[in-house]
């Protein structure tokens, strides 16, 4: 893993960043298999266990005419470095940007094992996910499949809420749907 104290230096986050928000350092991924494009038609990767999960997932929205599409999946510490240096670049505040995008070394995405999803019909990466059929499902079905929504909203982390983040938990037994 990339040096994390000099990229937090370089960005300006506190030492202190995970222990203020209650967040555990974050493996990347060493085996990652392609889950297909994402909605802007990059190539999205997951863990291969969080990849079987997530397929079984998707087929099973599928056969109940629910559409999932992945925003995101694996991003590298560097990655996630670059989007904060991109976001300082603009102007924005770093705390501010610390409330959607975790520091690197502490967002889920780099186990390989967290998703954006998207219904393909509603913004992306917008609260307004939470309005959608898909999320209704996820919120009913996505356990069963091993995923979890990770920010909630008033979460401890003091992430903003996330209807669309849902990762993967490897103690999860997939299941295939029901016939």
């Amino acid at each position: 893993m990339a040096n994390l104290e000099i990229i937090w230096a370089e960005l300006g986050i506190s030492a202190d960043y995970a222990v203020l928000r209650g967040l555990p350092l974050q493996p990347e991924a060493v085996e990652l298999i392609s889950i297909g494009a994402d909605n802007q038609n990059r190539d999205c990767q997951l863990e291969p266990e969080a990849a079987q999960a997530w397929r079984a997932l998707q087929d099973a929205a599928k056969t109940e005419g629910i559409t999932l599409e992945p925003v995101s999946g694996f991003r590298s510490v560097e990655r996630q470095a670059q989007l904060i240096r991109g976001k300082l670049a603009r102007g924005q505040r770093l705390d501010d940007i610390l409330r959607s995008n975790a520091a690197p070394g502490y967002s889920e995405h780099h186990t390989g094992r967290a998703l954006d999803i998207t219904d393909g019909a509603s913004p992306p990466l917008n609260e307004s996910f939470e309005q959608t059929v898909a999320f209704a499902w996820l919120s009913r079905r996505a356990k069963r499949f091993g995923f979890h929504l990770s920010y909630s909203r008033n979460n401890p982390h003091g992430f903003v809420y996330e209807p669309w983040h849902w990762c993967w938990q490897e103690q999860a037994e997939v299941r295939r749907p029901l016939s």
